[in-house]
């Protein structure tokens, strides 16, 4: 059983994982909604050293006020949706782990959901950063680019091989359920006597039962 200790092995990493991506991400967006808070809340004539805040950013970050508050809202969505992905996938891994094997119905579903949502979060969050971006340059009336791209079509990858693999583990679940089913060339098993059942044997005994 190497092969299972392996995916074990890989399912143990894969959960490590996850808890660091999530970690990463809600310290990722944290820091952007405290930029974006600290940005909002300073008056604008704030000065440090005779420069206003926004002269300060537009000199030594080369870049604008707007572009900077769209970067920032920008970062904030995608790392919901990493943290959110990574908590679909660490809840994967830690019941493949409790199961002992990937081959199991309920594994199989849960693999699916979660090449569903590799798919589609990602691509969710790029759409409403793109619009997020577009909304703070009709405010600011300002023309700027902020990249955002999460590299999309990785993700679409990814999670087309995770739904390819819950097939294959729900075509494995359903062979170990067939193999478990006690069957003989007569029909299955009598859970009483271990015997094939017969129905008329059924019939007699029902019969003798009423009279």
């Amino acid at each position: 059983m190497k092969t299972l200790t392996t995916i074990q092995l890989f399912s143990k990493v894969g959960r490590i994982l996850c808890k660091i991506v999530f970690i990463l991400s809600l310290v990722g967006g944290i820091g952007c909604a405290v930029g974006i808070l600290s940005l909002a809340v300073i008056p604008e004539g704030f000065q440090v050293g005779g420069v206003t805040i926004k002269g300060l950013i537009e000199e030594n970050a080369n870049t604008s006020v707007a572009s900077l508050y769209a970067s920032m809202i920008s970062g904030m969505i995608l790392c919901a949706g990493e943290a959110v992905l990574s908590r679909f996938a660490e809840a994967f891994f830690a019941n493949e782990l409790q199961a002992g094997t990937p081959f199991t119905q309920a594994g199989a579903k849960e693999m699916m959901r979660l090449g569903i949502l590799t798919i589609c979060i990602p691509v969710a969050a790029n759409v409403l950063s793109a619009i997020a971006i577009s909304i703070v340059k009709l405010i600011a009336h300002e023309s700027f680019s902020v990249r955002f791209d999460i590299f999309t079509s990785g993700s679409v990858g990814l999670g087309l091989t995770f739904i390819i693999s819950s097939l294959l583990c729900r075509y494995g679940a359903e062979l170990e359920a067939d193999k478990n089913e006690p069957e003989t060339e007569n029909g299955p098993l009598n859970p009483e006597s271990g015997n094939p059942e017969d129905p008329h044997e059924t019939k007699e005994t029902e019969s003798d039962f009423q009279s």
